[in-house]
């Protein structure tokens, strides 16, 4: 059950009391309205899914849910030093659909997650990246299309981050998995984006 919600600067950050102690050790998810639940509550969001696994197994980790529905990679760009002032161990990065769905150039969408790890790496050197790849529609042009989804395994190599290769991995596009908006994960379309998650941060915080 989420026990804690801290809000500030239009972020809201959900954590598990269950974890909440001066030995645990905390996760920010950087994101946009999937992250934030869009449409459900909190506790279906896959933030507070990984949560649930992570006390299953009994590893001393918090997750921060730093959604924001609509942000950017620009917005997370301006919000990362204040997601990361109370520490962190590791940073899940889960943005750039609402840069692709907005037009905005690839390269941009590139240079902004790299810099959100530049930034981050300044104020903790140590802490590990996982970068999310996000996919659009093919109407936006094959060629577009193309070079959006090349952004996110270039950020994770250049940047020498964990990938974990399609956020919605069967997810998207599938209609029950879907609400009504075709965009956002109903609760059951969250738990498999949990699963997707929790398969690469798993192995990144186990001993």
């Amino acid at each position: 059950m989420v026990g804690l919600l801290l809000v500030a600067a239009g972020v809201v950050f959900a954590e598990e009391t269950a974890n909440a102690n001066d030995t645990a050790k905390r996760i920010v998810i950087l994101g946009d309205s999937i992250t934030a639940g869009y449409g459900l509550d909190l506790k279906e969001a896959y933030p507070a899914l990984l949560q649930a696994k992570i006390d299953v197994a009994k590893l001393p980790y918090t997750v921060a849910n730093a959604g924001v529905s609509g942000d950017t990679t620009a917005g997370g760009l301006r919000r990362v030093a204040w997601a990361m002032t109370k520490g962190a161990e590791v940073l899940v990065i889960a943005l750039g659909g609402n840069d692709g769905l907005r037009g905005i150039s690839p390269e941009e969408t590139k240079k902004n997650l790299l810099s959100i790890i530049k930034k981050t790496r300044t104020k903790n050197p140590k802490i590990k990246f996982l970068i999310a790849g996000m996919q659009i529609p093919d109407n936006m042009g094959s060629d577009f299309t193309t070079r959006f989804k090349a952004v996110f395994p270039e950020v994770a190599k250049e940047s020498k981050a964990t990938l974990i290769p399609f956020l919605l991995e069967g997810v998207g596009g599938i209609e029950k998995l879907n609400q009504a908006d075709g965009i956002h994960p109903t609760a059951e379309g969250q738990e498999k984006v949990a699963a997707t998650v929790w398969k690469t941060l798993q192995p990144t915080i186990t001993p």
